[in-house]
């Protein structure tokens, strides 16, 4: 019963970390890559149809994104999807490429991600405390029942809260990270 409170808690945590991981991924850089679209869906036939479904997706700078749809007629529609789109990115289109430029961001703007990454990561701390208490109030509940010691318990919580610290640990190291890489010229 405790290995699959913990087990459980940690599987919580370690999804909060991916989640974190996927949104850093979308928030823009100086650099351009190509998740930064993921989010992004254009109608093609009546569908909402994400841009890799639709189109080869290339970076060959690190300034640039060269989407090649394979319906050269999507074009028009995968232009209006980013302009609609709240990246602010501006797509410009050939008729059978979309490129898009990335200009080198002004330090406000730096500044401004910074603290949407720092916002980001606090969110993920809160779902890794989070499943620490949920796991908590489980042990304490299985204590209560009479199904484990008061010492398992004890020992229980202790585990628990080492994992959430390693995790809280990991959080911090990926938010360094991004920080440095939004601040990076």
């Amino acid at each position: 019963m405790i290995d699959d409170t913990k087990n459980e808690a940690k599987e919580r945590m370690h999804k909060a970390i991916e989640a974190l991981k996927r949104d850093f991924s979308r928030v823009r850089t100086g650099r351009a890559t190509p998740t930064i679209l993921d989010g992004v869906r254009a109608d093609y036939y009546g569908q909402p149809t994400p841009l890799n479904q639709m189109a080869g997706i290339s970076v060959p700078e690190a300034r640039l994104i060269v989407i090649q749809p394979w319906d050269p007629k999507s074009c028009e529609l995968i232009e209006k999807a980013i302009l609609a789109s709240d990246l602010g990115l501006t797509p410009q289109s050939d008729g059978k490429v979309v490129r898009i430029n990335f200009p080198p961001l002004t330090q406000e703007r730096r500044k401004d991600l910074a603290k949407l990454v720092r916002k980001m990561a606090e969110e993920a701390k809160v779902a890794v405390r989070a499943a620490r208490r949920d796991a908590n109030e489980m042990l304490k509940e299985f204590k209560k029942e009479g199904e484990i010691s008061e010492d398992d318990a004890f020992r229980g919580q202790e585990e628990i809260q080492k994992t959430t610290d390693d995790f809280i640990k990991k959080v911090d190291e990926t938010l360094a990270e991004k920080e440095k890489e939004i601040m990076e010229f």
